[in-house]
């Protein structure tokens, strides 16, 4: 994060809340204008899927478009931090992107935005007006450490301990992992999608609150219950497991939903590279997790779609009738295999496989008609189902998962196509 700011107030924005759609697109002409295309081709794929060792790795042009300052704009000009939705984690996905761009660009619009949303929420004395019932409900969570962060204001350190405080009544499975819900129909159970929900929160909270004695070993501990439980041989992940195997797609001997949906095992993914970043070599369970990140993402790379880069809705069966590739996992596993390369969680030469994934996303963003950004083939939200369930999901275009994981993805990525 960067460096708390003291001084009381940001920049507002003007009573329209955010810059009109015809402001954006000036914006965006400008930006967009000589935009180029990646055009270095990675080396070839081993027979394992990975990419060949014996090659040095895969070099690009950057492109001339900002596409996290395009999705940004365009984001922001579609949608008010009012009109944007509720608290939820599609938001919140998103909003955190946002927050990566702003760091790196330091437009003070991007943050003054954020705020604008979370203050929705929460009041002067940092109330906040949610249970906390769910997973899903805190990935919001990392909104409210970042702005006490750039703020110092106590009322957002006030609201993310509430959900500190309700993960210590929060119910359990009999091994320890947080349940995807305090509800009847998800008692019990464990959704890959989960771990990101609530422990990048975890280590971050930590860290700004000094609570990291139980923060960073919890935000371990939970990856590595998951794992144990949804972690197939091939190394990806079932969406889901049911320690009743009671619900009704619950195999009976091991609980075990039927697929492996991609975006749970994205989520699963950019959840562990974000608890490896904060959390000390001397945790006692961070060897066992990497050897759960180094499976999946060998599984990752066998799985890859050598036509365009990018990964299948139902991940492991990229040649079943109907599959088709998905932007937001895809985005996902391309942020995770680069940020696991560079930090030494997984090979170097995983680095070529996000390459081909980088240059893959590309290929969905565009400008529409409105001269805003259009990011298309995002599914929307998914239960846990089978494989016709799954391929039959809508597609939609600008959906708050996609736009989230592609901010991530790309300043991740930008910087190592640029050099900047």
């Amino acid at each position: 994060m960067m460096r708390r700011r003291r001084s009381p107030a940001l920049p507002q924005h003007p009573s329209t809340s955010i810059r009109t759609a015809r402001t954006a697109r000036t914006v965006l002409a400008a930006l967009l204008a000589g935009a180029a295309v990646l055009t270095a081709q990675a080396g070839p794929a081993a027979a394992d899927g990975l990419p060949d060792t014996g090659r040095p790795p895969a070099t690009a042009r950057p492109p001339a478009t900002d596409w996290s300052v395009a999705l940004v704009e365009s984001t922001t000009a579609r949608h008010t931090p009012t009109s944007i939705g509720g608290w939820s984690y599609p938001v919140g996905l998103y909003l955190y992107g946002q927050y990566l761009t702003y760091q790196r660009t330091h437009e003070d619009r991007y943050l003054t935005y954020i705020k604008e949303y979370v203050d929705r929420f929460v009041d002067a004395d940092g109330n906040i007006g949610q249970k906390f019932n769910s997973l899903d409900s805190m990935q919001a969570g990392r909104l409210l450490v970042i702005l006490h962060h750039e703020t110092g204001e106590d009322r957002y350190g006030v609201a993310a301990r509430m959900i500190r405080e309700r993960l210590k009544t929060y119910p359990r499975t009999e091994d320890g992992g947080f349940w995807h819900a305090d509800t009847a129909s998800r008692a019990h159970q464990l959704w890959s999608d989960g771990v990101y929900m609530v422990n990048p929160f975890l280590v971050e909270y930590g860290k700004e609150f000094a609570d990291e004695a139980y923060t960073d070993r919890e935000a371990v501990e939970q990856l590595n219950v998951y794992a144990r439980r949804l972690q197939a041989d091939n190394g990806l992940f079932q969406h889901a497991y049911d320690e009743s195997r009671t619900a009704v797609w619950a195999d009976k001997g091991t609980g075990r939903a039927p697929e492996q949906w991609c975006r749970a095992i994205g989520w699963y993914s950019m959840a562990a590279v974000n608890v490896l970043d904060a959390t000390p070599r001397s945790d006692p369970g961070r060897r066992e997790l990497l050897g759960h990140v180094r499976e999946l993402a060998a599984g990752i790379a066998r799985t890859q779609d050598p036509a365009t880069g990018r990964w299948f809705q139902v991940v492991d069966k990229g040649t079943a009738d109907g599959n088709w590739t998905e932007t937001s996992c895809s985005s996902m596993f391309t942020f995770a295999l680069s940020r696991g390369a560079e930090k030494g969680y997984i090979a170097k030469s995983y680095e070529g496989v996000a390459r081909r994934g980088y240059r893959g996303v590309l290929e969905k963003i565009s400008l529409g008609s409105d001269g805003l950004t259009d990011l298309t083939d995002i599914s929307i939200g998914t239960n846990v189902g089978d494989y016709a369930f799954y391929i039959a999901r809508p597609r939609q275009t600008n959906d708050f998962h996609g736009l989230g994981a592609f901010l991530i993805m790309n300043e991740q990525l930008r910087k190592k196509v640029s050099g900047r």
